[in-house]
């Protein structure tokens, strides 16, 4: 098994399979009634979700049923099921192939409970937001439900929520950590990350008769085996389960080093495992490719082992360790395979899946999507459908590597893009198709607006990179940078018969964006509808630091263009910044610079969002482990302070929403705390007021208080709801209630 092997078969390069004669289904059959008007007497996949089936790209269950299906297969859809017995999942008969179980295009945890960990009123991917109609960890009870109805049944695992709680992981709604979701799903194998290569393989060779539990060379797949279990006898186990040693994970190979005796030595090697690669200095200048051909070898029969579960959940600097070996095996072009132990068995997780070439991204989006909810919803509203249905993705992926977000360990840091003509054409499919299109696109993008067809400037530099980011501390000298392309397609979306407008609703990533101010210039003539969405999440060092975010010098940089652009085009525009409260590494003092600037720039924020520590993020190891994973661990290493107390995490979510009465309580006394009561009163360089209205803030909540109103100065101006006071601007919605997320789950 090479496991590290760039070449792979064509996602549309396998024969289809015999059931391709039924050709492609109005709607992927939700019953047996629409099975048998298809003329099936069976489903070979029946995908099981926690979302309402919308079929259109955006929504992983049609993505992933309609690329099956192109394949030649039958595929059924089992939506939202009550989970508390098996008698929903029987509905479509047994899979002759296997049960395919999602949570959702969201983690179902983050999906159903705030940052607060309250129950969320709403359901964005429900008919009419009704909440409860999933479960808590939505994966294993469905996977488990599914091997109830049908014990013998293959049952495979994805989406977001199985990817990101591959291995042990914090998880915040219980504060500790849980064992991966492979053992408590019981399920046969775990596809992570932009699943379509290793399901349209798997799939094919289960339809061949391979049995499932000897799969075991598939990139982006995960499974059980027992302790000590490798592919093959030439394998090799580099043993990163202690803190300080984990060898080349964290030390950079210097290619001018030389031995004693002349010979290059082009790996470090650990102290356990892996040992260095010799060769000789005529070989090593001489034959180069056979140089890194031998290097490849080598990592693609290494396995890495994590600390086995049973130990990362009871200390929390070997959690930090094993968070960071696991993210420095993530690049595509060089991570090797990793094995974590639970109880008396292997987590094993082959390395992450070779990224699609822009023609497969096309055709995966390119199929024949109803591009609508399924007609049994009737008149029903499914918000997250409301939200998308007028917008087209362009790419996925993303190389910020901001700790907080999960998209870097989901989709990877390799920007895949589609090509200019396939978004031309799904613009043009929308307009024809897609009821109450009115000519206006809301938006172009992707995890963000403007990282469309970036990349790195050397493949061969891409492929041996370790960095967790290519834009932190700052924007790599190796990435290109150049947003021509997004330009032009810009440009000619805009011109097409039927659309009058294209506005960019994805959050911008503005440090990229300086590099090009003909980019800035061509997006706010053209494609603003009054207000920007872009995301500083927060003013000072500290925090920016553990969030891999870059500092205030680029947001200046950026609204200057903005602003004269937009001066320019005769337009009064708006900025509107996202910031982050509570985040591991904010002080009371961060938050309070960080209010003072909103009140020095009159923004008044109206929603804003507490850190959410998702599971197997950098930053959610922070705040678990109080010790920072972007540096080498050990039992000596930095130390973070995270905010968990629930009064210090509204205290932090106050500084951000100074200008309402109902916090200016809480703010004065933290104030006076601080020793800064110089900022309560009634000057323009004051936070908050030593008045208070009436029916606000102690006197709000029903207890008594005496209001003494200022004599010259009245309550501040409140935003509308969904509307900024200008200049302000509103935040983003609670965490995990963004812009739908347009890939494979």
């Amino acid at each position: 098994m090479d496991s590290n092997q760039q070449v792979s078969r064509p996602l549309f390069g396998h024969k289809k399979f015999w059931a391709h004669r039924f050709g492609p289904a109005p709607f992927l059959p939700m019953s047996r009634k629409e099975m048998e008007a298809l003329g099936w007497d069976s489903c070979d996949i029946i995908l099981v979700t926690g979302d309402a089936y919308i079929d259109h790209p955006s929504f992983g269950m049609a993505l992933v049923g309609r690329l099956l299906e192109a394949q030649g297969f039958r595929v059924g859809i089992i939506c939202q099921p009550d989970w508390n017995s098996a008698a929903d999942f029987k509905k479509l008969g047994k899979p002759n192939l296997y049960f395919g179980v999602t949570a959702g295009n969201m983690d179902s945890m983050v999906n159903r409970y705030t940052s607060d960990r309250k129950s969320r009123s709403d359901d964005a991917y429900t008919p009419n937001g009704e909440p409860n109609k999933r479960p808590d960890h939505a994966v294993t009870v469905y996977a488990q439900r599914c091997r109830e109805a049908f014990p013998g049944s293959n049952i495979v695992i994805g989406s977001i929520e199985a990817s990101l709680r591959r291995i042990a992981h914090y998880d915040y709604w219980s504060d500790k950590v849980r064992r991966s979701v492979l053992p408590d799903s019981k399920a046969d194998i775990l596809i992570f990350g932009n699943a379509e290569r290793a399901l349209v393989e798997l799939t094919h060779r289960l339809a061949k008769g391979e049995p499932i539990k000897e799969i075991r060379d598939l990139r982006g797949t995960a499974f059980m085996v027992p302790i000590g279990w490798l592919p093959s006898d030439d394998w090799e186990v580099m043993d990163s389960s202690e803190v300080d040693t984990p060898g080349p994970l964290v030390k950079h190979a210097d290619p001018y080093a030389m031995d004693a005796g002349g010979s290059r030595i082009e790996d470090s090697g650990s102290s356990k495992g892996e040992q260095p690669l010799i060769f000789s200095a005529k070989s090593s200048i001489l034959d180069p490719q056979s140089l890194r051909a031998a290097r490849r070898a080598q990592r693609a029969r290494t396995v890495v082992r994590l600390p086995a579960y049973e130990r990362v959940k009871d200390d929390q600097v070997l959690y930090a360790h094993a968070s960071r070996t696991f993210h420095l095996e993530s690049n595509p072009g060089n991570a090797r395979a990793l094995v974590q132990a639970h109880g008396e068995r292997d987590v094993w997780l082959n390395p992450p899946p070779i990224p699609l070439t822009t023609e497969e991204l096309d055709g995966v989006y390119e199929l024949p999507y109803a591009r609508r909810p399924h007609p049994s919803y009737g008149e029903a509203k499914i918000p997250a459908w409301e939200m998308i249905r007028f917008s087209v993705n362009i790419m996925r992926g993303c190389f910020g590597g901001c700790t907080f977000c999960s998209i870097t360990e989901h989709e990877g840091r390799i920007i895949q893009s589609r090509s200019e003509e396939s978004v031309l054409r799904e613009i043009e499919e929308m307009r024809d198709k897609t009821p109450g299109f009115t000519g206006i696109v809301s938006d172009l993008g992707g995890p963000t607006a403007n990282m469309y067809h970036l990349k790195c400037k050397d493949e061969k530099i891409e492929a041996s990179c370790r960095r967790l980011s290519c834009v932190y501390p700052d924007i790599c000298e190796n990435l290109g940078t150049d947003h021509s392309k997004l330009i032009s397609l810009y440009r000619k979306a805009r011109t097409l018969k039927g659309v009058k407008k294209v506005l960019i609703g994805s959050g911008l990533r503005y440090d990229l964006a300086v590099r090009s101010p003909e980019y800035i210039k061509e997006l706010v003539t053209h494609h603003v509808g009054g207000y920007l969405k872009i995301a500083p999440e927060h003013t000072e060092e500290g925090p920016l630091s553990k969030m891999m975010k870059p500092g205030m010098g680029a947001y200046d940089r950026f609204k200057q263009l903005f602003d004269r652009f937009s001066r320019e085009a005769g337009k009064e525009q708006y900025l509107i910044p996202y910031f982050i409260a509570a985040h591991p590494g904010t002080t009371d003092e961060d938050m309070l610079n960080l209010a003072l600037w909103l009140k020095k720039n009159n923004f008044r924020l109206d929603q804003v969002q507490t850190f959410l520590p998702t599971p197997m993020a950098l930053a959610t190891t922070m705040y678990h482990s109080e010790r920072n994973p972007l540096k080498k661990v050990s039992r000596s290493s930095e130390h973070v302070g995270t905010v968990r107390n629930g009064r210090q995490r509204k205290l932090h979510k106050a500084f951000l929403r100074y200008h309402d009465p109902a916090n200016w309580p809480m703010l004065r006394e933290a104030l006076k705390e601080m020793g800064r009561a110089d900022l309560i009163g009634n000057g323009k360089k004051q936070l908050i007021p030593a008045w208070q209205p009436a029916g606000t803030g102690e006197a709000g909540r029903g207890q008594p208080a005496k209001t003494v109103k200022s004599p010259t100065a009245g309550p501040p101006r409140r935003a509308a709801a969904g509307r900024p006071a200008r200049p302000g601007a509103p935040s983003r919605p609670p965490a995990g209630r963004g812009p739908v997320a347009r890939k494979p789950r």
